[in-house]
């Protein structure tokens, strides 16, 4: 039994990546594009990637089969034991079948093919030996092989499930990348959790409704003042008729009267309001709002919509709250 320091492991795993990348860049360049354009063709005929493993080759098929629903490609997994035993139900007419097996001849996915080839279904798998039985059945056979596995026995898969789990986080970044999928898709796939904070939109932590500050144009001084005490967000919007007009910030407020002094609370909201005020949609991930405030150090943006009626504001603190910042 060989025996290799922790680093030589390491190193074993980081070698076998660098073949996977080599194949990609060179002969399997074609075969990964053809697989890409499977899954692609698949998700737009509302299919789904079924994707099946043995034992760690499972674990590694697990993974893939979450990248790919949380990139915008529903994706399952399938185990190929229950399979036989009645889920094989859970594979439709349209979808794209993956199957993770280093030798190619698992015998319990080996079984399954029939059944696949009978659907119609196209078959990618991530084979070591692509003159395996798995392999030649394959619709795209992609090459996991690896010169030595990290194991000292050479017979736990290590190297070669570490080649898998790459291969198929690159071709579900391809394929997302291929179907134009966004940050804003992202955020919709993870509500939840210290992503799904990041990834909140505007629309979910602006003030909206009676919190958001409003005057209109002819609004006296002394009311905007209220206003903006009452609301307590250091601004308010001005309005016409519902429309963006203008906005008069606690800064407008302190220029006014250190120019003006007490005359100047004898102007209308119209007079003194700035009339380019900062905007963004309610759409927008919340961070391109952080983005726009910090660029222009500025510290609340009014939500709008095409026609520039007045939907919101979101401040500075908003942003705090969701650690954004």
């Amino acid at each position: 039994m060989a025996e290799h320091t922790p680093a030589q492991l390491v190193r074993i795993e980081a070698e076998a990546l660098q073949q996977l990348a080599s194949r990609l860049e060179g002969p399997m360049a074609a075969d990964f594009e053809r697989a890409v354009e499977l899954i692609v063709q698949c998700g737009e005929a509302r299919g789904r990637v079924v994707i099946t493993g043995m034992g760690k080759s499972g674990i590694i098929a697990q993974k893939i089969a979450a990248t790919l629903s949380s990139t915008g490609s529903p994706a399952l997994f399938l185990h190929p034991a229950e399979a036989v035993h009645g889920d094989l139900g859970m594979v439709a007419r349209g979808d794209v079948v993956i199957a993770l097996s280093a030798s190619g001849e698992t015998e319990e996915i080996l079984r399954l093919l029939a059944t696949i080839k009978r659907i119609g279904d196209a078959l990618i798998s991530f084979c070591c030996n692509l003159k395996s039985t798995l392999a030649l059945a394959s619709d795209v056979a992609l090459d996991c092989s690896v010169q030595q596995e990290a194991c000292g026995l050479g017979l736990a898969p290590t190297a070669s499930t570490t080649a898998m789990l790459a291969l198929g986080d690159a071709l579900a970044i391809a394929v997302s990348l291929r179907k134009g999928f966004r940050a804003e898709d992202f955020a919709d796939l993870h509500p939840g959790g210290k992503l799904g904070k990041k990834l909140a939109r505007v629309r979910q932590l602006m003030h909206a409704g009676d919190a958001v500050p409003r005057v209109e144009r002819n609004t006296p001084m002394s009311e905007v003042i209220y206003e903006m005490s009452r609301k307590g967000l250091g601004m308010t919007t001005v309005g016409d008729q519902g429309k963006l007009a203008g906005m008069i910030s606690d800064g407008d407020l302190r220029r006014l009267l250190e120019r003006d002094g007490p005359k100047g609370l004898e102007k209308t909201a119209g007079e003194v309001m700035n009339r380019s005020p900062k905007t963004i949609g309610a759409e927008e991930l919340a961070v391109r709002a952080l983005s726009v405030m910090e660029e222009k150090k500025i510290t609340s943006l009014i939500v709008v919509n095409e026609a520039q009626q007045i939907e919101g504001v979101v401040h500075l603190h908003d942003l705090w709250e969701t650690e954004l910042i």
